[in-house]
């Protein structure tokens, strides 16, 4: 059970003492917390124990010799609140339930027609998000927001969907998806949200570009860990490079776009395959399916290039496709290496570490970020 503040400490020591014991992934006994954070073990005191009646934090269990009496660790309550990200695309939502850790605690993918839900103006949404919270048991009192995310240019004040081609859709109101959910409500692009949670779990002042590969590729740079927006908040818009004039048609109705080549949406529109057969088949030497794959790495290599010459960071390839491409990166770094004309070097080129639902784990990471800045 959450307990109310009842003397609440001045919130800047509060913070400062729950965030540091946030970062802090070793061993941290009262004394080094005290010591962090530059304050007396007294006031320490007095913190902790509105922390711990609170829920928010509680003794590890973990004991250390200090060369006297053993100390006891301390550590945050990962689920003293939950948060939920939600993916959305043309044709289902992905849900995911994650705690303060950005654990995953509970996942579920199921179908939804995005498109004809916005031109009903009555979305099944949040229907679909009430089954979620249900079949997992949820408890609402410690559940901070809903993040969902979209693979679609949305306006500053989160009104609208600019523009979202994948999806056919082109300045609509946002509040025909969201208006029936009764909680908290952010709204994110797939792959903003990505690069945040990619740079969370790698420590959080990472410079990278990141490619979101799914029915769709966009992008985001992240600078220090923070999201560099341009001028129009349209930065990182990678699957809208020309990588191929006068090549396939892409959604947006340009030709030669890295969308139009290195989308799930290209392996399924191609061979009617999910992608699990067509990986499977391609690593079984399927020559119709090689021969896609390696179009695809090969014109990956060229928006990679082009990105890398311009920013000189790391790039990172996460989303659907990148769960798949563990066996052929050594294929992909082979054309990277190609194509630079100053280096041999492409280790550079990463998949994402979080393999595996990165875009509704990112979509869920602006209510965790926002609930541990504000303790």
């Amino acid at each position: 059970m959450i307990h109310p503040v009842s003397r609440q400490a001045p919130a800047s020591v509060r913070s400062k003492i729950y965030q540091t014991l946030y970062a802090s992934r070793e061993f941290c006994s009262k004394q080094m917390l005290a010591s962090k954070c530059g304050i007396s073990m007294p006031t320490l005191y007095q913190n902790l124990g509105e922390l711990m009646s609170d829920g928010l934090v509680r003794y590890s269990g973990e004991e250390r010799s200090t060369g006297g009496r053993r100390a006891q660790g301390l550590e945050i309550l990962p689920d003293a609140r939950v948060a939920v990200g939600i993916a959305v695309s043309g044709n289902r939502l992905r849900f995911v339930l994650t705690d303060l850790r950005l654990h995953e605690l509970a996942y579920l993918a199921v179908p939804f027609d995005f498109v004809s839900s916005i031109q009903a103006e009555n979305s099944s949404l949040a229907g679909n998000l009430e089954t979620f919270l249900d079949e997992f048991h949820v408890d609402r009192t410690r559940l901070l927001g809903i993040g969902i995310t979209i693979p679609g240019l949305i306006t500053p004040d989160q009104s609208r969907i600019l523009a979202a081609p994948t999806l056919g859709l082109k300045d609509v109101p946002l509040d025909v998806l969201t208006k029936n959910i009764p909680y908290p409500v952010h709204v994110e692009n797939d792959a903003s949200a990505s690069g945040h949670a990619e740079c969370f779990v790698r420590g959080g002042s990472s410079d990278l570009a990141y490619f979101s590969l799914e029915y769709g590729v966009g992008g985001s740079v992240m600078i220090g860990g923070n999201p560099y927006p341009g001028n129009n908040a349209q930065s990182g818009e990678f699957g809208h490079l020309c990588i191929e004039p006068g090549g396939l048609r892409c959604s947006c109705g340009k030709y030669g776009c890295l969308e139009a080549y290195c989308s799930a949406r290209r392996i399924e529109d191609t061979f009617g395959v999910s992608l699990d057969e067509f990986f499977r088949g391609a690593e079984q030497h399927n020559p119709a399916y090689e021969a896609l794959l390696f179009d695809m790495l090969r014109h990956l290599a060229i928006a990679v290039n082009d990105v890398h010459q311009v920013l000189d960071c790391d790039i990172v390839l996460g989303g659907l496709l990148s769960e798949y491409l563990q066996p052929w990166l050594s294929v992909l770094h082979e054309y990277v290496r190609a194509g630079n004309p100053f280096t041999e070097n492409a280790d550079y080129v990463q998949l994402s570490t979080l393999r595996h639902h990165i875009t509704p784990l990112g979509a869920s990471l602006y209510f965790i970020r926002s609930f541990v800045d504000s303790v």
